[in-house]
């Protein structure tokens, strides 16, 4: 197994979907990148590089050649794992910018995903996806949640073929509590993973 474990909390101290993502790649116990986008965030991009850079259009502009290589190895990184890790803290009832900024990186036509006659077809070989999400006082998967089905859309549309949220509501309960109820249905999780092999 090889692991892309994503981590976006601007939080590094007293983070709930750290300490649960911790306690996952533990588990996981496997060969693991980690991609920490608010410690390392990456550089903005301009709309001019972003259309350019989806558009594949050759143009010799350094601010594009350097988001093109940093695209390029943030999808290597993805296409290299075949199990995915999202630590997503519910921001303003979404995904943090940073999150969403690797998100608009690593989508790209031709590379994690394609166009086809019957709709879009994802390109890689991630067969199992984790996403913790962590909320203050919005309960995952309510209508105020608009984190947790995107992400896991997102996923879907890139080919990966099992998704599996973590439900990390209620920041504003006990933090052990909530990371006891997480790492709780991470177990049961893969306890049920492995008995379906």
């Amino acid at each position: 197994m090889r692991v892309l474990h994503i981590r976006s909390s601007a939080r590094t101290d007293n983070s709930n979907s750290r300490a649960i993502g911790n306690y996952l790649i533990e588990q996981l116990n496997s060969r693991t990148t980690t991609r920490d986008l608010a410690n390392s965030p990456l550089s903005p991009i301009s709309a001019e590089d972003l259309v350019d850079l989806h558009a594949s259009n050759n143009v010799d502009r350094n601010s594009l050649q350097q988001h093109l290589t940093t695209s390029n190895q943030l999808i290597d990184e993805l296409k290299s794992a075949d199990t995915l890790v999202i630590e997503a803290p519910l921001y303003n009832f979404s995904v943090p910018v940073v999150l969403k900024q690797w998100i608009d990186m690593v989508c790209r036509a031709g590379n994690t995903f394609r166009y086809t006659a019957d709709g879009p077809e994802g390109l890689t070989n991630i067969r199992q996806a984790y996403i913790i999400v962590t909320t203050g006082g919005t309960l995952v998967g309510s209508p105020m949640d608009f984190a947790s089905e995107y992400l896991a859309h997102i996923c879907r549309f890139i080919g990966v073929t099992n998704i599996a949220i973590i439900d990390g509501s209620g920041s504003k309960r006990e933090p052990q509590q909530v990371v006891d109820d997480a790492t709780a249905q991470i177990d049961q999780y893969l306890q049920t993973t492995v008995a379906n092999v």
